[in-house]
């Protein structure tokens, strides 16, 4: 389900690389929304892949994308890797995506959660992009959020990002 009132995250240009900057205010505690964002049997429900590995600083991980994704996006490489470089429960969880870096910090605010998520990615400015990125990864966000407040989400695989493609394509040329 994509919350349509929920901002874009801003988009960047920074040393030659996207980067792409999210806030979420979450009604959940951190512990919660640490769990969400780690563990696979969550992680099956708003991320593309799963994390498989230790969950510590310095190790390396393996990053399976789901098999609905394998089949519906024609990935020819089904797995890919990375490692873990921040592990600070429940605050900072930090890992590389092949080049890709990402960066999820969680700061309690009342009885909720402020959720930053910073993406720092290697994407072409032609074809598909930092605009398609950054519509995946809030489609994710949207995801997340829903499956936090409800305990269910659509599948992730099904949704639709081409309205945010296009609200990000504006945003992506602003920061060119």
């Amino acid at each position: 389900m994509t919350t349509p009132n929920q901002p874009l995250g801003a988009v960047a240009r920074e040393d030659g690389r996207w980067v792409l900057r999210y806030e979420r205010t979450l009604a959940h505690a951190p512990d919660k929304v640490w769990r969400a964002i780690t563990e696979s049997e969550h992680l099956a429900h708003w991320m593309p892949c799963n994390i498989v590995g230790e969950r510590r600083a310095g190790a390396t991980i393996e990053l399976p994308f789901w098999p609905a994704h394998v089949a519906r996006y024609g990935i020819a490489t089904p797995t890919l890797h990375g490692s873990i470089t921040v592990w600070d429960p429940p605050s900072v969880f930090e890992w590389t995506w092949e080049t890709d870096l990402l960066r999820w910090e969680l700061e309690p605010i009342g009885g909720a959660t402020l959720l930053r998520f910073t993406t720092h990615i290697d994407a072409d400015d032609d074809g598909p992009g930092p605009a398609q990125t950054a519509a995946g990864y809030h489609v994710c966000l949207d995801n997340l959020a829903d499956l936090l407040d409800t305990g269910t989400t659509s599948p992730l695989v099904d949704a639709d990002v081409s309205p945010w493609e296009r609200r990000y394509e504006q945003a992506v040329g602003q920061a060119s």
